[in-house]
């Protein structure tokens, strides 16, 4: 164990934040984290808008599905997966060229790079001190969304991050049993049924507890709850219109 590994596997969502302000260089430091973090073939296919003007916070706390915390942090960060820079390269140095920024793959490789580094982000801003929550409902009206931050063509958000100083220490939440995710030279589901098992009680009683008794329901059939249904079905037909997956 060293310092890095506890400040991982310490990590929890931050929804309260303090009245204390972040400063720009704070921003850029975070920022300079992400951009360090793994990126294929250097494509660096991502760009990041930091938001701290209020009204502009507050209608996307609306757009979030009403989430107070997005209005609430000093700084909301919107992480976009960006295929412009690259498709402005392409027509620099192969104009009248047939080329594939628009590609599923070039979607999955911007999609990845931009997860990422708002990773590496949020593990920098942890180091100084501070907490994040990601925002995947800043999709909940995406359309709306890219309009307000004026995103081009072939740039999308892929999802919101608050970052502020805790105001609230919550309790760490209970991850799935290593057993139920590494799996050694193949895949072996022979056990799944049991480790899924085991976290259900564990979630269970994680849940009695931060409730108070109010719930208790299995993370199995929460997910189950979940998938049954519709969710964010607009995806498909925003990231085709934005010219995502078109090849």
């Amino acid at each position: 164990m060293n310092e890095t590994m506890a400040l991982l596997l310490n990590h929890r969502s931050i929804r309260k934040f303090t009245d204390q302000a972040l400063t720009r260089e704070q921003v850029e430091t975070i920022i300079a984290a992400g951009q360090a973090a793994s990126s294929s073939s250097n494509v660096q296919a991502y760009s990041v808008i930091a938001v701290t003007e209020e009204p502009l916070k507050a209608e996307l706390a609306r757009l979030s599905g009403n989430q107070a915390y997005v209005y609430s942090c000093p700084v909301f960060l919107v992480w976009c997966a960006d295929l412009s820079r690259l498709k402005a390269a392409a027509q620099q140095h192969r104009a009248g060229q047939e080329t594939y920024e628009g590609s599923m793959e070039n979607l999955i490789v911007a999609t990845v790079d931009t997860a990422l580094a708002a990773q590496n982000a949020a593990v920098a801003a942890e180091s100084l001190g501070l907490g994040i929550v990601y925002i995947g409902g800043i999709r909940n009206q995406i359309a709306e969304v890219a309009s307000l931050l004026g995103l081009p063509e072939l740039v999308y958000p892929v999802f919101g991050m608050c970052v502020g100083y805790p105001d609230q220490q919550p309790v760490l939440r209970p991850r799935l049993p290593q057993q139920a995710v590494l799996h050694w030279n193949g895949y072996d589901a022979s056990g799944s049924g049991k480790h899924v098992e085991r976290y259900d009680e564990i979630m269970s009683a994680y849940l009695r507890e931060r409730t108070g008794g109010a719930k208790d329901t299995p993370w199995s059939e929460l997910m189950a709850d979940k998938l049954a249904q519709p969710s964010r079905m607009h995806m498909a037909s925003f990231l085709r219109e934005r010219g995502f997956g078109t090849k």
